[in-house]
């Protein structure tokens, strides 16, 4: 067997029909990743079938182009935009006397250069490890060193052995570590929730353009590039709504196509961040041809992890390249449903931001406020740009009173603030009539 190269540039590409011919735009996207992955794509080929082959995935006849294209181009990898069995990868490596990989293979090795923080980096090598442990034979020319037979069996592991032995225990010491980070994250993630501050998560295909809108959102230096998996790692930070409101919100990995099983159960941290908000940001590149299908395969992966029944908003991204003008979709019930943005040239933020609040004030509770006529003027104004205030009346002394739907965290902030005092209603009572008690209500202090 050969000896597999630890480089590998230039690459072939292979993409197989099955059922149906090759649609050009997946063949672009195929090309997008590897490019990405720091390839240079010196052939391309395609095919159709009704099934894969058992022993190449594709045919005999095709395993055979692929091997000429190879030689041809100085090939030094074959890159097939599907997923291939081990015994797939190793039948064509013999034929074709170079590297092949697999789209799961691919997407691992982008992930591994994309990786920053240190959980993102443990993660990502425990998802390798585990696709390398159902293909640890192949590739390698010492593991018949020790052959057996008279006079030559031993009590020793073979090579082979070893090796699948020196991988679980990596395995294990990568699971173990990643525990321990998941515990110190909920254990941070269990103080916010004493004060509950609503989380809001970026989620869509990958290259729909969430790093910019989360820079643009947040003015957070947030990697950006147009490429496909530009952010691994989750970047969560805190904006203030108009009117106050703090939430946070946090930028997630791109998704994908037959996006690989490994990654998925892999990807905690990331995933957690989507499956624990408040409410989705579904981003989208309005002006991608198959925006539709794109939004099915995101939604089909967020059911996958956990987070399909998690409310969101749709952003249309990218206006810019199609001339549409900014604009806020409602649904049936008055509900922000869509938004269209460019968050490169950051228009529609406003709306967007306008949604974010609107949809999130169903997590707010009815308070009356009794404010101080020295804070009364900038706060009022506050809070009735964001929209929160429902009754208002001034009290003989000049006191003014309020009565507004706040969430928790800003409940807790205004108790803190000299000059106000915050009373919560119960959530069924109604505001009373001017002069009138305040059915059920406590004041709230600052801790």
């Amino acid at each position: 067997m050969f000896e597999r190269p630890r480089g590998g540039e230039r690459a072939v590409l292979v993409r197989i029909g099955l059922g149906a011919p090759v649609e050009q735009e997946d063949l672009d996207e195929f090309a997008q990743l590897a490019e990405s992955a720091g390839v240079e794509p010196v052939g391309t080929i395609t095919g159709r079938r009704d099934r894969p082959e058992p022993r190449f995935f594709v045919g005999s006849g095709k395993a055979e182009e692929i091997r000429q294209i190879a030689v041809e181009t100085g090939a030094e990898v074959v890159l097939v935009d599907h997923a291939l069995s081990p015994s797939q990868e190793r039948n064509l490596e013999k034929l074709v006397g170079q590297r092949v990989l697999d789209r799961n293979a691919l997407i691992l090795d982008i992930f591994a250069q994309r990786a920053r923080s240190h959980e993102g980096k443990l993660e990502v090598e425990l998802a390798q490890l585990r696709h390398i442990s159902s293909r640890l034979v192949r590739g390698w020319t010492h593991l018949e060193r020790q052959k057996g037979g008279i006079g030559l069996r031993g009590p020793g592991e073979t090579q082979l052995e070893t090796d699948r032995r020196l991988l679980g225990e990596r395995v294990r010491v990568l699971t173990r570590r990643l525990e321990k980070l998941k515990q110190q994250r909920d254990t941070g993630r269990q103080r916010r929730v004493e004060i509950p501050i609503p989380s809001v998560a970026l989620v869509g295909y990958t290259n729909a353009g969430k790093s910019t809108l989360f820079r643009a959102l947040t003015g957070a230096e947030a990697y950006v590039a147009d490429q496909l998996f530009a952010t691994l790692d989750p970047l969560v930070r805190r904006v203030v709504l108009p009117g106050g409101s703090p939430i946070v919100v946090a930028d997630t990995v791109g998704f994908i196509r037959e996006l690989p099983h490994e990654l998925v159960a892999a990807f905690q941290s990331t995933l957690t961040e989507a499956r624990e908000a408040t409410l989705l940001l579904h981003v989208i590149d309005a002006s991608d041809p198959r925006r539709d299908e794109r939004i099915e395969q995101v939604n089909a992966v967020l059911a996958d992890v956990g987070a399909g029944d998690l409310p969101q908003v749709r952003v249309y991204n990218k206006i810019d390249r199609i001339e549409v003008a900014p604009s806020l979709e409602r649904d049936a019930t008055g509900q922000p449903a869509a938004v269209w943005v460019s968050a490169a040239r950051r228009d529609g933020l406003a709306l967007l931001l306008q949604a974010i609040a609107e949809r999130l004030l169903r997590f707010a509770n009815p308070v009356r406020l009794r404010i101080d006529p020295a804070q009364a003027g900038a706060l009022r104004a506050r809070l009735f740009a964001a929209g929160v205030v429902r009754e208002e009346q001034t009290a003989p002394d000049g006191t003014l009173e309020l009565v507004a739907m706040l969430p928790a965290v800003q409940q807790h902030e205004l108790a803190g603030m000299a000059g106000v005092e915050v009373s919560e209603l119960a959530p069924s009572a109604q505001p009373c009539a001017p002069g009138d008690g305040y059915l059920q209500s406590h004041v709230l202090r600052a801790s």
